[in-house]
């Protein structure tokens, strides 16, 4: 009954913080209450600290059988959304340069069903993390990486309540193809004889900038010529999106500027998974804002 109440108290207060929620989404999973969300976040927090002492001493664990199956499943998903989205925004005869969120009728609703999935699957890329904790791979559990993850997850059951199509479907468009070939590379990678044909790792994480500026571009036309989607939200996911590029532009000058290509890839033949691309994700809103 306390948990009720608290539940009603947070959603009271964030109805009151950013106004009606969409209609059209009432009853989804996960969406009516954000303690949901809340506790999947902070559980994710204690995971990887809970998990790094639980692990300390003892052997790394492989996990190739379940790492290849997950990279599989991840980029299957991305690339249904990716699909969907590029479908369903073509039949609302979505605006590029700005689109409101109510003037395509049933394709709006089928974007928004898409953008359900994207947003479940920042829940389902949290075991990014935890396949690192378990690996013993913790160079790779940044705050780049942390940061993405978590926000990104409660950033998108906003964005399913308030925004859930319309301008919304750019960035997830673009991420879902960036995670198509990140994950492909991160399947790739388990097998130590692909070792040698993954030198695109640098190209990635270039492809993961592009996709940033792209979207804050995207994101910023809107303001310049309004259609109807909230202001608000438009300087809000632009603003996120640039802390990712810094952050993202320091990890690449990190990376790539202070060491030899060629150290990098014997690093990365060593370690077998990529803390490029691991570290980012996918979008805004994206492995590891869009």
């Amino acid at each position: 009954e306390h948990l009720k109440a608290f539940d009603d108290e947070i959603n009271a207060f964030l109805d009151n913080l950013f106004g009606p929620r969409d209609a059209r989404v009432r009853g989804w999973f996960m969406l009516d209450s954000y303690l949901p969300t809340f506790f999947l976040t902070v559980t994710y927090l204690l995971s990887i600290w809970l998990g790094n002492k639980y692990m300390k001493n003892r052997a790394a664990l492989s996990l190739r059988g379940t790492l290849t199956l997950y990279n599989l499943g991840i980029t299957l998903l991305s690339a249904y959304m990716l699909v969907e989205l590029v479908l369903s925004s073509w039949e609302g005869g979505y605006n590029l340069q700005c689109q409101n969120l109510d003037s395509a009728g049933d394709a709006d609703v089928r974007v928004a069903k898409v953008l359900w999935w994207y947003y479940f699957s920042k829940l389902v890329e949290f075991l990014d993390t935890i396949f690192f904790v378990l690996r013993k791979k913790t160079n790779q559990i940044t705050f780049l990486h942390v940061y993405h993850h978590a926000s990104m997850f409660n950033i998108w059951w906003c964005v399913l309540n308030w925004i859930p199509c319309g301008q919304s479907f750019f960035g997830p468009t673009l991420n879902s193809f960036i995670h198509i070939l990140m994950y492909s590379y991160y399947g790739l990678s388990v097998f130590p004889s692909m070792h040698k044909y993954l030198w695109w790792k640098k190209y990635l994480t270039q492809a993961q900038l592009v996709q940033f500026l792209l979207t804050i571009t995207h994101t910023l036309s809107a303001a310049v010529k309004p259609c109807g989607f909230p202001f608000g939200c438009l300087i809000f996911q632009s603003s996120y999106m640039t802390t990712l590029v810094i952050l993202f532009l320091n990890f690449y000058f990190q990376t790539y500027r202070k060491k030899p290509v060629k150290k990098e890839l014997e690093k990365e033949v060593r370690n077998g998974l990529s803390k490029a691309c691991l570290a980012a994700a996918n979008g805004v809103v994206s492995k590891k804002a869009q």
